[in-house]
Order: structure tokens, then sequence, then C-alpha cells
């Protein structure tokens, strides 16, 4: 994959399909330099992280979470498929890397996460609800877990949470009293009309309000998820 032309020339990704049809869409070379500064923002991004991406290249998550944003910084990257039962020992030389839940949920029934020591590790994590369950499994490992929402027409990172510590997610869990977390820190304008989500700015792919279709709440400036439309 040429990343420069990528840069240079903008890409087109493939949405999931959660709005509607899966479709394609164009993210231009300026849409690409938001995506990316708030990737490298958002997750503590530097020259010394190392990026293990095991998602799809074809899709925001896997393209412009973080590979992307650590080409562009010069920090070392590898792409490589899933595979739950050598993730542990493929991720030890890596600071950074971006799981499904079906991927945490992989990794938590395999023998060597009950012991595993994942200190000094940032796990972005979306695409689908992210559950406290999972949170606290890997925070208790020592990891930095960041659930995350975002879409392909808005930006792969938009609203989100960085729990580092295991008081941190029950502090939370208790606040807001619902299953999954959106987050507290925002990287796009967002409203709620009848309970709906909208956004816009830099990150979206189109100008103007954008309905997303996910039903949102907000409980003591927590924006919490609670279905779809």
């Amino acid at each position: 994959m040429n990343f420069e032309n990528i840069l240079k020339n903008g890409t087109t990704i493939r949405s999931s399909g959660t709005t509607g049809d899966p479709k394609q869409i164009y993210r231009s070379p300026s849409n690409l330099k938001a995506c990316i500064d708030v990737a490298v923002s958002a997750q503590q991004l530097t020259q010394r992280s190392r990026v293990l991406t095991v998602t799809r290249m074809t899709h925001a998550g896997g393209l412009l979470t973080q590979t992307l944003p650590a080409y562009s910084i010069g920090a070392d990257f590898k792409i490589q498929q899933f595979n739950a039962f050598t993730f542990l020992k493929d991720f030890a030389d890596y600071t950074h890397t971006f799981l499904t839940p079906a991927h945490m949920t992989a990794l938590m029934k395999t023998k060597g996460f009950k012991n595993c020591n994942l200190s000094g590790k940032w796990i972005l994590g979306g695409s689908d609800p992210v559950s406290w369950e999972m949170i606290e499994a890997f925070v208790s490992k020592g990891a930095v877990v960041q659930p995350n929402w975002g879409m392909s027409e808005v930006g792969p990172i938009a609203i989100n949470t960085v729990f580092d510590t295991i008081d941190k997610v029950q502090e939370y869990k208790q606040r807001v009293n619902s299953q999954t977390i959106l987050g507290d820190t925002v990287y796009c304008d967002i409203k709620i009309i009848d309970n709906v989500l909208y956004v816009k700015g830099n990150l979206c792919y189109v100008e103007g309000w954008h309905k997303t279709n996910d039903i949102v709440d907000n409980i003591d400036n927590i924006f919490i998820y609670n279905g779809r439309s």
C-alpha cells in the first residue's frame, strides 16, 4: 500500500453499512490530515510508538485509526491478520493497537490472557460497542483502554474516554449506569435531537450536520450509546 500516495491524493474506504448499505467513501487529503491529527493527539502517538494493526486496511479502523497516523509521524507499524492465540506474543514489542469487541472477546477466552501483562500498551476499541466487562478485563492487565465512537462517514476517532485505572472504570460505570459508553472527550461538533446524535466538522467527509442514527444520551457530560434509531 502506497501511503505517500494516499496522503497526497486521498483514498477510498469502505463503510460497514451501519447507516445503510455498505458504500465507498472518499477521504480527501485535507480530511485525512484532520483525522490523522486527532488520532495522533487522542492516542498520544509519537515517533517512538510502535503500532500493530490487525484490522482490515480497507476500512477506517485499519487504515485511519493508527496505521496512517503512525506512518505520517515516522513511527513503526506492522500490519498482520489477527490471531487470538498468537496476538499477546505478537503485541509484546508494540505500544498501540486497535481491537474490535470480537477481538477482545476472543483474547479474553485464551489461556494466556489470565496472567498476561499489558502494562505500557494502549488499546483503542471500537467498530461495535465496547462493554464494561471488556474495558475492565484489559485495564486490569495494565493496559490503557480507549473505547471509541467513530464512523466511516465521520472519522474513526470522534468521541471517547481514556481508562488507565480500574478506579476510573468503576467511577464512570456508576455515574452513567449504562451498558455502553461513547465518552466525554469530543473531537467534532455534536448535537442531540430527539435522542439522535448529529455531528459535523473537519473529520466528516460531507459538509454540514450528519445524522448518525445513533441514539445517544448525555449524562453528567458523558455520552452513552442506547442503540440505533
